[in-house]
């Protein structure tokens, strides 16, 4: 399967111009075409990259929240972050970019170009790319503008997200314990689905499937408290 779009499009998009191209073109591959395709070279997948690319998105966002509430304590500076580099941000942020367009994908992943995780992780892998090339400040140039707006989002909405609800309920009764059990995972590693179940002590609350953990964990949280009424089952 190949590139649907040139990478030179995908530069003008964010208004860098990469001097090893290679780098893009690693951040891009997802590992379904390397398992398919080592015969022909391709062995370096945009997992590692991905990696690269978490720790710096995560020290950009951090300085500049550090920036933008001088007055704000620890607790808030993490929750702020957490909601600004979620999953559903970095996919938000992914679809604007049309990353999923660009990749390289095994011929089994026809839908892996809209799937939430695998485009969450092209962000953050191109991310490494432009920091691997180009440095830290051109990193932060590109990444900003998402992180800024997205803020505006979170400010209007909130950033307490499933989990951490669930675990403030919880923790107004010291004595109560709440536990998340992996209880499934199917598929392929490239593509892999995760069941999770919520406890509170031995009671259970909540199931919740997703494309990663923390995407399993969040629904699980989320039916439980539908089932504690904390929540609206179809919220308008």
């Amino acid at each position: 399967m190949t590139l649907e779009k040139p990478l030179s499009h995908l530069e003008n998009k964010i208004n860098y111009s990469f001097n090893n191209i290679e780098y893009l073109r690693v951040a891009l591959t997802h590992s379904s075409y390397c398992n398919e395709n080592r015969k022909n070279g391709f062995t370096v997948s945009n997992e590692r990259s991905e990696f690269l690319g978490d720790s710096v998105l995560s020290i950009i966002t951090a300085e500049f929240l550090f920036n933008q509430f001088p007055n704000a304590d620890e607790g808030f500076l993490t929750r702020t972050r957490a909601a600004l580099v979620c999953e559903d941000a970095l996919a938000s942020f992914s679809n604007k970019l049309e990353l999923g367009d660009y990749m390289l994908l095994g011929k089994g992943e026809s839908g892996g170009r809209h799937r939430k995780s695998t485009i969450a992780d092209a962000f953050e892998a191109v991310l490494a790319a432009i920091y691997l090339d180009g440095g830290m400040e051109r990193a932060r140039a590109f990444v900003l503008p998402f992180i800024t707006e997205m803020l505006e989002t979170v400010s209007k909405t909130g950033t307490e997200d499933y989990k951490s609800r669930l675990q403030r309920i919880v923790q107004q009764t010291p004595e109560e314990v709440l536990a998340y059990r992996l209880v499934g995972e199917e598929g392929p590693p490239h593509d892999r689905t995760f069941s999770y179940e919520v406890y509170l002590n031995s009671n259970l609350l909540g199931k919740g499937v997703g494309r990663s953990k923390r995407e399993a964990e969040q629904a699980a949280a989320k039916e439980a408290l539908i089932l504690l009424g904390e929540l609206n089952e179809n919220p308008s």
